[in-house]
């Protein structure tokens, strides 16, 4: 089978798809082997234009007609409480209902909690699903439920670290499947890959099956500290509220830029370390390659890591003290901004971790630590995303995606040997999901849970309809599919898109 075959619709097994992102992009009809050990090609080998192409033999990158080019999925890491953000039960007892009261938003008969004021005014940029449901209690795999979109644990699964073995993450095959539009990786993380206080990294997160060579590009800003959660420096808590547990000089720094696997610094070094002899031969390689796309292979290669406009979208911190101000001059706020910059750019899928692991497992000390911590930069820095995106126009082609590994329980619960105060324990069985642009329509409740807040009621949806969602919005076909080193297809799709969105 022809590399040209493959990207004019021809999949390894025969099948016709629609045509890719760019239909007039062509190549030789040589072999994948003989096209990496051509020249130019082969000897940069740094995975920009010819070898992006030729990497793409081993999956489907057709796209079907899209709403949006980018999704934001921002991730709550230890789980929501529906009851106290965006699926209120004010009817319902004190041990049920909490100490938040609802207020009304800009859509009729559409309520969330009082300390969501600004979201509360911008209802008409975004919707609500109150009926995603899955069967687990537990954070790991939780985490790699609702992060990997299957509702059921891989074979061999292991809560002690990610495995080869495991589904791969949402990021993970968006950067696999869907065609860069830049320089830049297709699918991003940020600002921390998701560990455990105990040091251990949760699974979900990586290219599991796929390969490590397909791990979505971890953008680290964020220096580990077991212990210090939510919006750092000026919001961060511990919390059992214990003095001292963390350092608070933990800084938001500009990122090394650490690029996916087989775009490693190393890899990239010693190929850098070859430019100058190679210049010598460059009409030589020109020849073999094409002037001008080997032009645009080198030249996307070393900007990669070394233009500026890059270190830009990376060192949020130098942004104007007016967005600043209005997203917060905080990790919550320096994520989103960063977050903004790269679908900007031109990335297809950022996953924004909007707090460290179990940041938002609020089983104490809930109420005051969500309505001081963690409810006022999330309301600020998300409606600031909101505004910025719909200024300049890409807020319809960005899908916002904003869930955590689960829900919280209907009923408060103490656990006085390790809080002072209440809060609410792990609840896999109902969570509200946010959704906003990226052709979703504003305004809209997807969904119900019952009058407890404890299971859906109708419109039930699973992580599978999530990431159908998702993939949709991309602009993948349903037939979609990745392709492993022997040309295996795995189906990418396998619920359907949350209908009443859109």
């Amino acid at each position: 089978m022809t590399i040209q075959s493959m990207l004019i619709g021809e999949s390894p097994r025969g099948e016709k798809y629609m045509p890719a992102q760019n239909p007039s992009f062509s190549h030789p009809s040589i072999s994948r082997r003989a096209a990496l050990q051509a020249g130019g090609i082969g000897l940069l080998g740094l995975g920009m234009n010819h070898v992006e192409a030729l990497k793409a033999a081993d999956i489907t990158t057709y796209r079907a007609p899209k709403t949006a080019k980018s999704v934001i999925y921002i991730f709550l890491s230890g789980g929501l409480g529906q009851h106290d953000s965006f699926d209120m039960k004010p009817e319902a007892p004190d041990n049920i209902r909490g100490d938040f009261r609802p207020i009304a938003t800009q859509t009729p008969g559409l309520e969330i909690c009082e300390h969501l004021p600004l979201l509360a005014q911008r209802s008409h940029l975004w919707s609500v699903c109150r009926s995603l449901t899955h069967s687990t209690n537990d954070h790991t795999a939780g985490h790699l439920m609702m992060l990997t979109g299957k509702s059921i644990l891989p074979p061999g699964f292991d809560p002690n670290g990610p495995k080869r073995t495991d589904w791969p993450s949402i990021a993970a095959v968006a950067r696999s499947v869907t065609r860069p539009r830049n320089n830049l990786p297709p699918a991003a993380v940020l600002p921390e890959r998701l560990v455990h206080y105990s040091r251990r990294v949760l699974p979900g997160q990586f290219g599991g099956l796929m390969g490590s060579h397909r791990d979505p590009w971890f953008i680290e800003a964020a220096p580990f500290d077991p212990y210090c959660y939510g919006a750092y420096p000026d919001l961060a808590f511990d919390h059992q509220n214990r003095p001292g547990v963390f350092s608070k000089d933990r800084k938001f720094q500009i990122p090394d830029l650490i690029l996916p696997a087989e775009l490693s610094f190393d890899r990239f070094g010693r190929r850098m370390s070859l430019l100058e002899s190679i210049e010598n031969q460059r009409k030589e390689l020109d020849r073999i390659a094409g002037s001008e796309s080997f032009d645009r292979s080198r030249q996307g290669a070393i900007s990669l890591l070394t233009d500026p406009k890059v270190k830009k979208i990376l060192d949020v911190t130098q942004e104007s003290p007016e967005t600043l101000d209005r997203y917060g001059r905080n990790s919550f706020g320096w994520s989103l901004i960063m977050a903004r910059n790269l679908v900007e750019a031109g990335v297809n899928l950022v996953q924004v971790n909007l707090g460290n692991n179990e940041t938002w497992d609020t089983h104490g000390e809930a109420f005051p630590h969500l309505k001081d911590n963690l409810f006022p930069p999330t309301d600020k820095s998300l409606s600031a995303l909101l505004d910025d995106l719909q200024d300049r126009g890409l807020l319809d082609e960005t899908l916002i995606v904003m869930a955590g590994e689960f829900g919280r329980t209907p009923k408060v619960t103490h656990l006085p040997a390790h809080y002072k105060l209440p809060g609410r324990d792990h609840w896999g069985p109902v969570q509200s999901v946010f959704f906003a642009g990226g052709g979703t329509q504003g305004g809209r409740v997807v969904g119900a849970s019952d009058k407890i807040g404890a299971y859906p009621v109708n419109d039930a949806q699973k992580p599978e309809n999530l990431a159908a969602t998702i993939y949709s919005a991309l602009g993948l076909p349903d037939t979609a599919a990745w392709y492993d080193d022997q040309e295996r297809p795995t189906h990418i799709f396998e619920g359907a898109p949350i209908a009443g969105l859109f």
